[in-house]
């Protein structure tokens, strides 16, 4: 029978090896999360130089996700990580760096000291929009007012409980779409127009005031519309 040598126990090496792992996790998880804070975001990353290499913190929901050190040479050593633990040759070289590493975010994080001395808070006043919201408002408001008028003609005119007038003013087409309990919309400029009303929020106050004033123009459109089926009608003997 062949004497083989004894073989050597890893087991010593490895929990050294993951008692110092659990250490620097600990540790670099308090610099993602001051990083978290600093950077205003749960997500993220940011590298810090030492003369040896580069380290990246990268964080996801304020936690550390993962730390990569790049040496100036050789391949990047994954420090902590969600996958399998650093060979502990490679973890003993990125280790010999850290306290360098730690050094260059303390030095980021005192960069910022007094950042925002010489900001003020003392901010100009605000013009109220009380105003305008009510002029807005009432400007708005008038529109549904006649729309829903033209919508309740067109309703007994025409029957069915919806349908849609359009005309064209000064080369833009309108078109009121309605139901029998009033107007749906207005929009002006046809598919991707300008909807002067809706069921969902209201116009901006510039196109309010780009389109307003041609709703008579549509009005008009709207009174010659009727003026015409009058006409129509007059030719009917009974």
């Amino acid at each position: 029978m062949t004497d083989w040598p004894d073989l050597e126990d890893p087991d010593a090496v490895a929990d050294r090896r993951d008692e110092v792992l659990a250490a620097v996790q600990d540790h670099a998880g308090r610099i993602a999360y001051a990083l978290a804070k600093l950077q205003g975001g749960d997500y993220g990353q940011r590298s810090f130089d030492t003369d040896r290499g580069s380290w990246t913190v990268k964080y996801e929901a304020g936690d550390l996700e993962y730390l990569r050190f790049a040496p100036k040479s050789g391949s990047d050593i994954y420090v902590v990580s969600t996958k399998q633990p650093p060979e502990p040759e490679a973890l003993a070289t990125a280790l010999r760096d850290y306290e360098a590493f730690v050094a260059a975010y303390n030095d980021h994080v005192d960069s910022l000291s007094g950042v925002f001395d010489d900001v003020g808070t003392e901010f100009p006043r605000l013009e109220p929009i009380d105003g305008v919201v009510a002029e807005r408002d009432r400007i708005v408001g008038r529109v549904r007012e006649v729309c829903n008028s033209i919508a309740r003609a067109l309703h007994r005119f025409e029957g069915g409980d919806y349908g849609t007038f359009t005309a064209r003013v000064d080369g833009t087409r309108w078109e009121l779409k309605w139901n029998d309990e009033g107007a749906s919309y207005l929009r002006v400029g046809g598919e991707g127009g300008i909807y002067l009303l809706s069921q969902y929020e209201p116009p901006a106050a510039p196109d309010i005031r780009e389109h307003v004033p041609a709703f008579r123009g549509f009005v008009e459109a709207y009174n010659d519309h009727v003026a015409d089926l009058e006409a129509d009608l007059e030719t009917v003997d009974l």
